[in-house]
């Protein structure tokens, strides 16, 4: 029997197939006919940082304990072996190094039995990456944010490195963010367009990743537009 303990409150996840918390985000991942048993935490969070342990319930009992970092712009995730040796990876599914410290069975069964299956917090556009408005024209974009447990304390936009204020001397400019059940959605609307307003538009979470498109404003019926 594989378990999965959380290290800092000593909180058990999961425990062979079954799962043991009220957070949606944990689960386990076991295809049916395989030695695996992966340990999966989706929309990861910066509280999600510090220390997991897997452990088998051989006799004696084996164990393994998984580093998981969380940074302020994405995720790494750290791997400590039985062994005390240290790898770190920036994979989507953290394997131990895939057998680079077999220091003796028990940690090759480890190594093969445990991994960490990270999904990090993403904001995203609606849309293609490549807005075309005409000038005098309503640019509108949506920023939708996958969280759901903790939704974002705030969620800026950002035109190049300026933050979009809507009390900003340019005036037209309406920020609408909501909260639901389902996520979170910020939507930025700004009234006659003008060429001074094309470029990079950013939405950025306070607890998940940024996300961008770009905005050209054409002055005319067509325009070949070329990314800076």
């Amino acid at each position: 029997q594989v378990s999965w303990m959380r290290k800092r409150d000593l909180h058990i996840l999961t425990s062979s197939i079954f799962t043991y918390t009220g957070d949606a985000r944990f689960g386990v991942i076991h295809p049916e006919t395989s030695d695996e048993w992966n340990l999966r935490i989706e929309y990861v969070q910066k509280r999600d940082a510090g220390i997991y342990e897997c452990q088998v319930n051989t006799e004696p009992k084996i164990n393994m304990a998984i580093l998981l970092n969380v940074e302020a712009t994405g995720w790494t995730a750290g791997v400590r072996s039985p062994t005390g040796a240290e790898d770190f990876s920036s994979s989507l599914c953290v394997q131990t190094g895939s057998g680079a410290h077999p220091a003796s069975t028990m940690a090759a069964l480890l190594i093969r039995v445990c991994a960490l299956l990270v999904t990090a917090a993403q904001a995203n556009i609606w849309g293609p990456e490549d807005v075309y408005v005409k000038k005098g024209s309503t640019i509108s974009l949506t920023c939708s944010i996958n969280v759901h447990s903790t939704p974002p304390g705030s969620v800026l936009w950002y035109h190049g490195a300026s933050v979009v204020d809507f009390d900003s001397p340019r005036g037209g400019i309406s920020l609408e963010t909501e909260k639901t059940e389902s996520g979170t959605t910020s939507k930025l609307l700004i009234t006659k367009a003008a060429l001074t307003d094309s470029g990079n538009y950013t939405c950025v979470p306070s607890n998940a990743n940024a996300a961008s498109v770009w905005v050209h404003v054409l002055n005319g019926e067509f325009a070949l537009i070329l990314r800076p």
